[in-house]
């Protein structure tokens, strides 16, 4: 089936801290979209004239903008959302393990994955590196829930040892097993693909990381994600289980885990080393800023980052994180980097970035992320509620980069009118 969007649409094909031009916009543009893939994009007019029959879906009033990619997204915390005043490990003793540890029971952990996808899909999210379970049976739900959304996931299980619940322990045996049948059972069917996660070092022996090391050299193709660097205290015990290594990075680098399909979330910390090694394995951070404000993390160095050639996508951290909006995220790190001493002042085209385009180098998809020719028709209609703040923005902004201004601003997943995956309706506000 073919059909001819026209809209207000933006996206940036290519990356604004490299390139001043490449927040692209059209105020009346067209995308025509054959079998889920954007055959043509430019004026409606002019994609109007070359394609006289082509059924046209009129979303003006609103903008156009590629799915939002989310980097770091926990699973089993949805449910859990908003333990605030606490730091990174006492949240994890009191709110998120706890919550963990249900997901044991399949039955329970499916109705987690029906919330957690609605959760992304409503908020504009079409595409996910999601931290699974620690138990083998939910992983496997949320792939089918997935599945049965059109969500693209890329997610596994996690894998832990040490210093958690016990009930969250595994060996470096059970870990290998469970993964290779995962990965068998799911990565590269449909639009899933696996991740190897051990949670961090701090709660993975050596033994862990080795046998997700075997899952990595094993199965070409599969990602692999992890924490970093997040909190002072979670480092120093890093630093005390692994006295050989250099810093928190090594613990990953010596198993062989870092490269190009590594994402490692927050990276608050970093040293100058560990930052020139993420850059030389085009590995990615992921940047989560309200979980780093919520938990209290610190301010994340976004320009030591670029100054070392690290790439940076944006994650909501749900649930350290206040929300799957990724609007809000762009938001917070606008926000973040404005009050930190030697921050980068972003621009709407690097949020929009950041939300997209950078989330898809990131795990490595070049089907998505922007809307090029070519590509899946991966997209969210933002049509804010008439008589809204937003709305009244959005009809009177003087261009489309305005109002884009505007949506990361107020926006929220209320203001997702339809999402589509794949040239699919994944979402409709009811």
């Amino acid at each position: 089936m073919t059909t001819l969007y026209r809209a207000t649409f933006l996206h940036t094909p290519e990356n604004p801290f490299t390139h001043a031009d490449a927040l692209r916009a059209e105020s009346d543009g067209g995308l025509l979209v054959e079998g889920g893939v954007i055959r043509a994009r430019g004026a409606f007019a002019d994609l109007r004239a070359a394609h006289p029959h082509a059924p046209v879906t009129d979303l003006r009033g609103g903008l156009l903008l590629p799915g939002f990619i989310d980097t770091h997204v926990h699973l089993p915390q949805v449910r859990v959302i908003g333990g605030l005043g606490l730091p990174l490990l006492d949240w994890l003793d009191q709110c998120a393990l706890p919550e963990e540890a249900r997901m044991a029971d399949v039955a329970y952990a499916r109705g987690v994955a029906r919330d957690f996808t609605r959760g992304l899909l409503g908020a504009g999210t079409t595409t996910a590196l999601v931290f699974g379970s620690h138990f083998a049976g939910a992983v496997d739900a949320f792939f089918e829930e997935a599945a049965q959304t059109g969500l693209r996931a890329v997610a596994g299980l996690v894998v832990s040892d040490r210093l958690l619940r016990n009930e969250l322990h595994t060996t470096p045996e059970r870990a290998y097993a469970e993964g290779k049948v995962l990965i068998d059972r799911w990565h590269g069917v449909g639009r899933a693909l696996y991740a190897v996660t051990p949670r961090f070092s701090l709660s993975a022996s050596e033994g862990i990381l080795d046998a997700c090391a075997a899952l990595m050299r094993e199965q070409p193709g599969v990602r692999f994600t992890s924490h970093i660097n997040e909190n002072t205290r979670e480092i120093e015990v890093v630093r005390e289980l692994f006295p050989g290594a250099r810093d928190y990075l090594d613990t990953y680098e010596r198993a062989g885990l870092i490269g190009r399909h590594s994402v490692l979330a927050h990276n608050v910390h970093p040293s100058d080393r560990e930052l020139g090694v993420m850059a030389a394995a085009r590995c990615t951070a992921a940047h989560c800023p309200c979980s780093n404000s919520a938990l209290g993390s610190g301010f994340f160095p976004l320009r030591r980052h670029l100054a070392a050639g690290v790439h940076v996508a944006l994650g909501s951290d749900v649930g350290g994180g206040t929300g799957f909006s990724l609007l809000k995220e762009g938001l917070q790190a606008h926000f973040m980097q404005n009050l930190m001493p030697g921050g980068v002042p972003l621009s709407p085209a690097h949020l929009l970035y950041l939300a997209t385009k950078a989330g898809a180098e990131a795990l490595d998809l070049p089907e998505v992320g922007a809307f090029e020719p070519g590509q899946q028709f991966d997209a969210l209609h933002l049509a804010p509620v008439p008589g809204t703040p937003l709305d009244a923005v959005f009809r009177h902004a003087a261009s489309p980069e305005r109002a884009l201004a505007a949506a990361f601003a107020t926006g929220t997943p209320g203001d997702v009118a339809q999402v589509w995956i794949g040239g699919d309706v994944a979402h409709t506000r009811a």
